[in-house]
């Protein structure tokens, strides 16, 4: 199926009656667009929303399998219009995840669960978001791969993570945290300081009374959280190749940077465990 306008959405049965959880996928650029649809078909998601530029070519039988909706994705707010939009359009407590494309969605177990299982629990324990890890992948030799995407020799920092409690105007914020790590504090001075920030509250259950902000948190504060208030919850993690691939365009630090790796890259093992072992996602008491 495919959509011309997003303001369409609301009027379209496919959206507005998708049984969850949806994931909306959104093509800034053609790279690895039907490995990430293909990915997080894998793990369970029920409909996947890929908001394209309608130049945008797909293999026939990937498209067959996504509802997609022509979107000029490279328009400063996307995000927030895209994530908005189908907050409005789905039915109400519907399970979105969003990512871009070259993003893949980890969650603890995700090799013999799916997706919709590790949201159940979730559910179970009443929490109505997921924070999740923006974890950098990145290729080690950038003569063979200079867009910096490789699937086949993707590597990741094994160190170099660390969080700051979160304030506003009253103090210390309760339960949130600003994550920070991978290439862009090790790069930061290519990053501007509002962008450097790792956390992402990219799984929430929607509602129609609810909108995503620029920085990737939520309006309604208590979806900002990384865990209810007695215990820990679970959390994943989006392996992502996004920030290599922007340190690659922009003209001021495509110059300037010869590689990504350094002495505490490793490859990359597409599998949950690592992540897990790494402290970049939690279980939880779900096992």
């Amino acid at each position: 199926m495919r959509i011309t306008a997003i303001n369409e959405l609301e009027a379209t049965p496919a959206v507005t009656h998708a049984e969850g959880p949806v994931a909306a996928i959104i093509a800034e650029d053609e790279i690895e667009v039907e490995a990430t649809i293909r990915h997080h078909i894998g793990i369970g998601f029920k409909q996947i929303i890929l908001f394209a530029p309608d130049e945008l070519i797909l293999d026939p039988g990937i498209e067959s399998n996504v509802i997609r909706v022509d979107f000029p994705t490279l328009q400063v707010d996307t995000v927030t219009t895209v994530v908005n939009a189908l907050c409005r359009a789905l039915s109400e407590k519907t399970w979105l995840y969003y990512c871009y494309n070259a993003e893949f969605l980890y969650f603890p177990f995700c090799e013999s669960r799916t997706i919709g299982e590790a949201l159940a629990f979730h559910t179970e324990e009443r929490r109505f978001s997921m924070l999740t890890y923006v974890i950098d992948l990145y290729a080690p030799d950038l003569r063979k791969a200079p867009n910096a995407v490789s699937l086949e020799d993707a590597h990741i920092d094994r160190s170099g993570y660390y969080a700051l409690t979160r304030h506003d105007e009253a103090g210390p914020k309760d339960r949130q945290l600003d994550f920070f790590g991978g290439l862009r504090w090790r790069f930061e001075e290519h990053i501007d300081e509002t962008r450097r920030r790792i956390d992402r509250i990219s799984l929430v259950r929607s509602r129609s009374d609810i909108t995503l902000r620029a920085d990737h948190t939520w309006s309604d504060d208590e979806l900002n959280t990384f865990s209810c208030p007695w215990h820990h919850n679970l959390t994943a993690s989006v392996a992502s190749f996004r920030t290599a691939k922007a340190l690659r365009i922009n003209p001021a630090s495509s110059f300037s940077i010869d590689t990504f790796r350094w002495h505490n890259s490793v490859p990359f093992e597409w599998k949950s465990q690592q992540l897990l072992d790494l402290g970049l996602m939690e279980s939880g008491q779900w096992f």
